[in-house]
């Protein structure tokens, strides 16, 4: 591998022409996830890969790894995987919260087989679903001194007769002898270090990944109630990591904090395989990550003890941070990454006034791997994502299904080819492995991400909305079909449509809108119970569900939810303006493709606190004072 092509200046926007004149394929990326940290271990034996902490209180006591000892334990989860029948086509699901055995699970499980993390928040039958597609049969899953309802999940699944093995992880640093684990008929059950023990830890006793093949399954949204399974083959996530570590912010010294749950593609690609390529040392924070509240107490302290220099994370985790008072020296913190749902301007804001740092923002999806553009920290450009990362394209057509490019600046529907774009969803198995489909979602090549969105001269993006109806609510999809068919199954409901809110802390949660049958008596908080319920994901639970005599439809007919959202942006920026003085009336106004909220005030009113409320949220708004 030639580091000079390897390494191009990258460091501008101005940059990428430069970076692009040379063919991707001459920069000589590894050949899978696996090369790619056998790479890292070659140059760098000794250096630290890893650092897990066991909780946010005992973030001082880190679990240490190598990159040397991190490959070796690798080999051996790999080969008790390939012991069990895991072959090339075969996949291997993960299930539990963060912990050092999963970092080394995953990366295991994409060198024996196909790694599919699930959430363990889904429903039962949510992941049996997932699991019949995948065709996984081996399961690796948390333990009961780590995550006991997960672990109770597990055993069910099992019990059900969807798996062959179990293998249980231990949380971090944990010591002593286990809990004895429960025998289950005809299902192989161990903690995965104890198996793996006395495994190889030299090589791997299988058939090596190449490039087209199949690293990962992703479970994500979609417009439909059925499960999709997102299909990454070796040469999109080495890719899209390569994009990533590329920039020169990033050298061989930079640590990086990564705290976001391994189902999710950003703590996979961000903070798992992008630091392999520079060799550098990655903090994991413990099994609750960004939702431990002891966290934040520690945070600035973790900065400065480790000398954090990246990190990655949601707007509300930012919006945490900016109240926590800098208690330590930050200054190695360069990168703050923060991307998965839409980045409020109070936000950004705050924390860089907090702060004195500048938050990189992002956009990308699953199912173009995980970031597809990226902001640079020198270049301000308020309201935007970011340019394209190197050898992506994006562009921006009409919304009507023509494929037919709009004119620059003005707003349609992106789309992105190259090379992280997924192969297709896995709807199926056959002899050979999975069987993909883009469900129409790729089209010669080009993949459409359901967002509105324009490009300015520069090639900067600007997100402006979404044609799609996913509801994303801190970074995490939601499917509003299943919120919808949870309110249908009421006797008293004949029609049902979800729709995201926006909100201060998540970005976005679920509400819903119903229409009865004549003479029914329920009410809308018995209608909020019922759904939360029977949605097969707690974050599904709808914040609201509001009766109306009609829900609103084109004119051809279909279910028009931009005038629901609209009606929710409403309601929810009525209500935060309700006790400040002088708020004289709040609209919201489709424009475009766009919702516009109005406030109107009389001259008194305190205009800052209103801007400040309304900063809050990733909304456009407009301030209009009485005459």
């Amino acid at each position: 591998m030639t580091e000079d092509l390897l390494w191009p200046d990258y460091a501008a926007p101005t940059d990428l022409a430069a970076i692009e004149a040379v063919p991707l394929a001459a920069r000589g990326l590894p050949e899978s996830t696996y090369a790619l940290l056998a790479r890292a271990a070659t140059r760098w034996p000794d250096r630290t890969a890893v650092l897990a902490l066991p909780d946010a209180a005992h973030w001082r006591e880190p679990l240490r790894r190598t990159y040397a000892e991190l490959l070796a334990d690798v080999h051996r989860y790999a080969n008790l995987f390939h012991e069990l029948g895991v072959r090339r086509g075969d996949a291997v699901a993960l299930m539990s919260p963060n912990c050092a055995e999963l970092i080394t699970a995953t990366l295991a499980a994409q060198l024996a087989g196909i790694a599919a993390p699930l959430g363990g928040g889904l429903s039962r039958a949510h992941l049996a679903e997932l699991l019949r597609r995948s065709g996984a049969r081996v399961l690796i899953t948390a333990g009961p001194d780590l995550a006991p309802d997960t672990w109770d999940t597990a055993q069910s699944l099992a019990r059900d007769g969807l798996l062959d093995a179990i293998l249980v992880l231990r949380p971090t640093g944990a010591a002593g002898t286990p809990e004895p684990l429960p025998a289950i008929r005809g299902v192989r059950v161990g903690y995965l270090g104890e198996l793996a023990a006395a495994m190889d830890s030299s090589a791997f006793d299988g058939d090596l990944p190449r490039s087209a093949d199949l690293a990962a399954m992703f479970h994500t949204g979609g417009t439909t109630g059925a499960p999709k399974l997102a299909a990454h083959t070796h040469a999109n996530e080495v890719a899209d990591a390569w994009m990533l570590s590329a920039s020169n912010l990033f050298d061989e010294e930079t640590v990086v904090f990564a705290a976001l749950p391994l189902f999710h593609v950003n703590a996979l690609v961000v903070t798992l395989l992008a630091p392999l390529f520079k060799g550098q040392a990655v903090v994991w924070a413990g099994p609750l990550g960004y939702r431990d509240p002891a966290l934040y107490g520690a945070f600035w302290r973790i900065v400065e003890h480790y000398r954090i220099a990246a990190m990655s994370a949601v707007p509300t985790v930012y919006a945490t941070l900016a109240q926590c008072p800098v208690d330590a020296d930050i200054s190695s913190l360069r990168f703050p990454m923060v991307g998965a749902s839409p980045l409020p301007a109070a936000v950004r804001d705050s924390f860089q006034a907090h702060t004195g740092i500048t938050l990189v923002e992002g956009y990308g999806l699953t199912e173009a791997t995980c970031a597809s553009a990226r902001t640079f920290p020198d270049v301000s450009r308020p309201g935007s994502v970011g340019q394209r990362l190197p050898y992506q394209r994006v562009r921006v057509v009409r919304t009507d299904g023509t494929w037919e490019d709009v004119a620059s600046g003005e707003a349609g529907l992106l789309a992105i080819s190259g090379p992280t774009v997924f192969p297709g969803y896995v709807i199926d198995r056959d002899g050979s492995g999975p069987v993909l489909d883009g469900l129409g979602k790729l089209a010669d090549g080009w993949l459409d991400t359901g967002d509105l969105a324009r490009i300015d001269e520069d090639g900067f993006i600007y997100l402006a909305g979404r044609a799609k109806d996913l509801i994303i609510r801190g970074g995490h999809n939601i499917d509003p079909a299943i919120i919808e068919d949870a309110l249908l199954s009421h006797p008293q409901v004949t029609a049902a449509s979800a729709v995201g809110r926006p909100d201060t802390h998540a970005g976005e949660v679920p509400v819903a809108y119903v229409t009865l049958a004549r003479g029914a008596t329920v009410t809308e908080d018995e209608l909020r119970d019922w759904t939360s319920e029977r949605v097969p994901d707690r974050t599904a639970a709808p914040k609201t569900v509001t009766i109306l005599d009609e829900l609103p439809v084109t004119a051809v007919g279909k279910l028009y939810k931009l005038a629901l959202r609209t009606d929710a942006i409403r309601r929810e920026v009525r209500g935060a303006l309700d006790k400040v003085p002088g708020v004289h009336d709040v609209e919201a106004t489709i424009e475009g493709s766009s919702i516009v909220v109005t406030v109107t005030v009389s001259p008194s009113a305190d205009q800052a606190a209103v801007k400040a409320i309304l900063g809050r949220y990733a909304i456009e708004w407009r301030l209009v004072v009485m005459s």
